[in-house]
């Protein structure tokens, strides 16, 4: 039975974000002395108020979850405190904004939608040397040139479903264990992307029902989701295990569009000379074999059946 997730509570969200990564730093690594006794993991809550020169009082608040109405420069002492990354305070400034906007109006957005600007979709089709892609935060793959959809072939198999990256990593896990051979690095970034979507937008329905469903059908997920980790995907390399075409090391640039507000576009390429340049020629070729197939089939397909006359 499917679970549907109602709300995202963002008190409790604040909460575990901020335990979380406070329990993961020792006083050593934050330049404290470690003293002995220690009944919980990681920095005391007065210490990180120490550190963000705030009173604990205070501090105790914000770990409550009341955000509302923090200022920057408080947010930043407590990122600076806990030794948060750019994505956790990034991740950490968006918890805030929700907060402080516990009344606001869910934001009409067109990334929300499972489909694409005709001219963003024109520029896809342009790209023909690498896989291109278009995601939104929830992991919905949205759009694709070519290579882009032969290289995720897998994931098109249900023609009434949107892909989704993190259905297709947690839920067809033979497949996605085939494809992606690190498959615990790429259901960590998979979960990330979406804890980081969670913070920017926590009324998102779909997203919700999302999370519920693997929370639901994958104990993978659920303890993922539970460690609060969140990431901002830029560039990196990845190796892929295509089904038709074998092993891959590719190399991707991924940016936020700013036309298209919560959409990102990943370009993949493989370095010159290189194995995996020619495993793209001839993924190239593989998807323009599958494209006339299909073609030629759907052309049949609109053909009138002969009259009894010509026959």
């Amino acid at each position: 039975m499917r679970r549907t997730v109602k709300s995202m509570d963002n008190t409790k969200e604040v909460k575990n974000f901020l335990v979380s990564r406070r329990s993961r730093i020792s006083p050593e690594q934050a330049g404290l002395p470690s003293g002995s006794q220690r009944r919980v993991p990681g920095l005391r809550r007065t210490e990180v108020a120490s550190l963000a020169d705030i009173s604990v009082e205070y501090y105790a608040k914000l770990e409550r979850g009341n955000l509302s109405g923090v200022s920057e420069s408080v947010l930043y002492a407590v990122a600076r405190a806990l030794q948060l990354d750019p994505a956790e305070t990034a991740h950490l400034f968006d918890l805030a904004k929700a907060a402080s906007s516990s009344l606001m109006r869910r934001t009409k957005r067109d990334a929300k939608k499972a489909e694409v600007r005709a001219g963003l979709q024109q520029t896809l089709d342009a790209i023909s040397n690498g896989p291109a892609i278009v995601r939104n935060g929830r992991m919905d793959l949205i759009a694709a040139n070519a290579l882009g959809r032969a290289l995720y072939s897998e994931m098109y198999r249900d023609a009434q479903r949107t892909p989704n990256f993190a259905r297709y990593t947690f839920l067809d896990r033979q497949r996605a264990e085939n494809f992606y051979p690190d498959w615990n690095g790429a259901a960590d970034v998979a979960v990330a992307i979406m804890r980081t979507e969670a913070g920017r937008d926590p009324h998102d329905r779909d997203l919700q029902d999302l999370v519920g469903e693997l929370s639901t059908c994958s104990d993978e997920f659920r303890e993922r989701w539970a460690k609060h980790n969140v990431r901002l995907h830029a560039a990196g390399t990845k190796t892929f295990g295509h089904p038709v075409v074998g092993n891959l090391e590719l190399t991707y640039e991924a940016l936020d569009l700013n036309a298209d507000s919560g959409l990102n576009l990943t370009i993949y390429t493989a370095a010159a000379g290189s194995p995996s340049e020619v495993g793209l020629r001839l993924l190239s070729s593989w998807a323009a074999t599958q494209e006339a197939a299909t073609v030629h089939t759907s052309v049949a397909a609109q053909r009138p059946e002969p009259s009894s006359a010509e026959s």
